[in-house]
């Protein structure tokens, strides 16, 4: 008796197991059938890995990113270094980018239909054809301007949504695609992934926005306050350092000189709880998503913080804290726009796949926002234009970042900000690994993209 009834709940649970994965099949089928059909390896599938059928891709301009030929080949843009600059917008033949247009919206530029599969009679297609927002010439000068550096560029207007330059390296030419083994897996490390949506960085001082943020709402006489740095400062026993001695100081000063230690009291002034709620406001430990994309989430966490130490060193954008690029942006425009961004998108409004743009939730008061911009402006008037940086002659506010992050590597550089411009509002934030200082390894990226969007 003992037998059959172990043998009657073995297979009950078969059973169940069964039905179990007839309903993920039946499931799958129906939300994934469009990626199964056209998978590279289906023998059934046209040349071009699934993509013979595939309408045109368009920047903004109207230039032909991809196209796909007579001989149902897939051909990409005519000019190497703006295929590179693009391949994680437009994708290749592959499958292995997955946020790429040609991975996300395959089943639109086929015109793949449920019913008729590949094989939907032309009367019936939709316009399987997709206008983008970013402009090629732009992406492409951050390309070039980010040289052999992997990081990450993005520019977008904060005013309408539309994504201007997404740039991510290392890159490589879909056209061309290489033979990734062993033997160059380091130069192609990442190369899948769109760092401008799937990536996070330790920010650094451009983190100090959100701190100065937290200062201006929670401490009632930060603007009366000052603060000296000797180069050094110690909390619970443990120095936190900066890079030079700034002496007697205020809030707009500690700002524009980016001092490590007057950020560091203010972090701890404004303690745990209202860092965290600051922080979580203006976008950290929230999910974006940019015409059907998850961004990576930016982080701010004090769950292993041991003291004010590490507290202080959160505060300066160090600890564990991490910030996509994409994110970074949309901040920025918040604050140019008042502390509410508009939602970034990459499909032109021509598409039939266009989704209108639509502000995201309040991430700062109007009054913050406008303190914000102040501290970012001059900072810009008083430290980057003397150092020769410019945003197309546009006037800009900005904050640089030199965040480090350890394994004898070399800081990650930042540039974010905006431009304060009727008929050029661009938000933007660039990283870059191993960079150094912001300014000078970032600094020149947006400027370039910058200026290949003003100067068309």
């Amino acid at each position: 008796m003992k037998r059959i009834m172990t043998r009657s709940i073995f297979v009950l649970v078969v059973t169940l197991a069964f039905f179990a994965g007839v309903c993920l099949l039946a499931f799958r089928l129906l939300t994934q059938n469009e990626m199964w059909v056209q998978q590279p390896y289906n023998g059934h599938v046209a040349s071009s890995s699934g993509l013979a059928q595939a309408g045109d891709i368009t920047d903004r301009n109207g230039e032909i990113l991809a196209h796909t030929d007579a001989n149902e080949d897939r051909i990409y843009h005519s000019d190497e270094a703006v295929r590179k600059a693009l391949l994680h917008v437009v994708g290749d033949n592959s499958l292995n980018i997955s946020t790429a247009v040609q991975s996300t919206y395959r089943g639109d530029l086929t015109g793949y239909s449920f019913i008729f599969g590949l094989g939907m009679p032309n009367s019936l297609r939709t316009n399987n054809s997709l206008q983008l927002t970013v402009d090629a010439q732009a992406c492409k000068a951050a390309y070039e301007a980010l040289g052999n550096k992997k990081g990450a560029c993005v520019v977008y207007n904060y005013k309408t949504g539309e994504v201007l330059v997404d740039v991510s390296t290392p890159t490589y030419d879909p056209q061309n695609p290489p033979e990734i083994n062993e033997d160059n897996e380091d130069k192609y490390d990442g190369v899948y992934l769109d760092n401008v949506v799937s990536s996070s960085y330790t920010p650094g001082s451009i983190f100090k926005i959100i701190t100065a943020a937290a200062a201006i709402d929670n401490v009632p006489d930060i603007y009366e306050q000052t603060f000296t740095c000797t180069g050094a400062y110690d909390i619970d026993g443990q120095k936190i350092t900066c890079e030079d001695a700034h002496g007697t100081i205020d809030l707009e000063t500690a700002f524009s000189h980016s001092c490590n230690v007057a950020f560091a009291q203010m972090a701890v002034q404004v303690g745990e709880e209202k860092m965290t709620e600051t922080a979580t406001k203006m976008g950290f430990n929230k999910e974006f998503e940019v015409s059907g994309i998850t961004l990576s989430k930016s982080v701010y966490s004090l769950e292993n913080a041991l003291g004010d130490n590490q507290l202080a060193w959160s505060g300066i954008g160090q600890f564990e804290d991490l910030a996509n690029p994409m994110h970074m942006a949309i901040m920025c425009g918040g604050i140019a726009k008042g502390g509410t961004p508009v939602t970034p998108y990459l499909l032109d409004s021509e598409s039939s796949l266009f989704s209108k743009a639509k502000e995201s939730e309040q991430m700062l008061s109007a009054d913050t926002a406008k303190k914000l911009q102040d501290l970012m402006r001059k900072t810009a008037d008083y430290y980057y234009n003397a150092r020769g940086l410019t945003m197309g002659g546009l006037n800009f506010c900005a904050k640089t970042g030199t965040a480090e992050v350890g394994k004898d590597k070399e800081p990650t550089g930042w540039i974010v900000g905006y431009t304060e411009d009727e008929n050029h509002p661009y938000a933007f934030a660039v990283a870059v690994e191993e960079g150094g200082y912001g300014i000078s390894a970032a600094g020149p990226v947006a400027q370039a993209a910058i200026s290949a969007l003003v100067n068309k």
